[in-house]
C-alpha cells in the first residue's frame, strides 16, 4: 500500500497478484488482502484508502466509507467510476 501514489487508486485484486508474483505463487485471494488492508493500524500514514474492488466499490475502510470518500476527494481523485456499495460484509 506504501507504493500506492497519491491521488491513484489500485484493487485488492491487484495487490494480491502483485503478492503472488513475489511469493512465486499461482495466485493469491484478493478477499486475502482485503482482510490484510482492514487490519492496517495505521491507515493514515499507510494509505489504505487508496485500496477499491475491481469493480469501483468503495468496499470496507476502518475510518468509515464517509471518512474514505473525503480522503479521496482529498487527493482529487477521479470518483466518476466509484460507488458506495449497498450490500456486503466489508461495509
Amino acid at each position: 500500500m506504501c507504493k500506492i501514489p497519491y491521488g491513484k487508486l489500485t484493487t485488492y485484486g491487484d495487490i494480491a497478484k502483485e503478492i503472488a508474483i513475489k511469493m512465486n505463487k499461482e495466485n493469491m485471494s484478493s478477499q486475502a488482502v482485503g482482510g490484510a488492508v482492514g487490519h492496517n493500524p495505521i491507515s493514515i500514514i499507510i494509505p489504505c484508502h487508496r485500496v477499491v474492488g475491481s469493480n469501483g466499490s468503495l468496499t470496507g475502510y476502518a475510518g468509515g466509507i464517509d471518512t474514505k470518500i473525503k480522503l479521496l476527494e482529498l487527493e482529487n481523485v477521479d470518483m466518476t467510476n466509484l460507488f458506495i456499495p449497498t450490500k456486503g460484509t466489508a461495509l
